[in-house]
């Protein structure tokens, strides 16, 4: 062989870096056509979540954690109570205002004055409040919160609850 020959050969070798890409590439579609399920599966799931998390970005909605509720409280947000009566007396949120879901429409007047201000919706598990984050965005209220899980974490987050109907409920 020339030496013509031999640079011409080395030019064009592939590398061993290429090689491993090659056979690695190679494998990864021999996977992919051995278990299409899986594979699809595995797609899909990937999917949902980004299209779960396009959507909750796109909508604003904020789940805060309640240590991120406490810091939200002590900067002078309030705090609507959407559980029922009887759940509100047992145990609610220090200076929380008691507004059950049912009659929230009918309070919205006399929450106009907070559109200002942060506001933290709270119910038992977190779901009734998403409904209620979502009624409250639509009627103006500029930065709504929905507490993350509810009384439920807030009580196992270990933080303090006061019980009774002492408080300001319906101002």
């Amino acid at each position: 062989i020339s030496i013509a020959a031999r640079c011409y050969n080395a030019a064009f070798r592939p590398t061993l870096r290429g090689l491993r890409t090659r056979c690695l590439m190679d494998r990864l579609l021999e996977f992919a056509g051995n278990h299409t399920l899986l594979v699809f599966a595995l797609v899909t799931s990937f999917m949902l979540v980004i299209f779960t998390e396009l959507r909750r970005k796109a909508t604003g909605m904020l789940a805060v954690a309640p240590t991120d509720a406490v810091k939200l409280i002590n900067n002078d947000a309030v705090v609507l109570d959407l559980r029922s009566t009887e759940s509100f007396s047992r145990g609610h949120i220090v200076g929380a205002r008691s507004v059950p879901m049912d009659e929230l429409d009918a309070h919205l007047e006399k929450l106009a004055k907070f559109r200002d201000k942060p506001v933290v919706a709270v119910c038992d598990a977190g779901v009734t409040s998403t409904k209620a984050v979502n009624t409250l965005r639509n009627s103006g209220f500029e930065s709504v919160y929905n507490l993350k899980g509810g009384m439920n974490a807030w009580g196992q987050a270990g933080l303090p609850v006061v019980s009774g109907k002492k408080t300001k409920s319906k101002k």
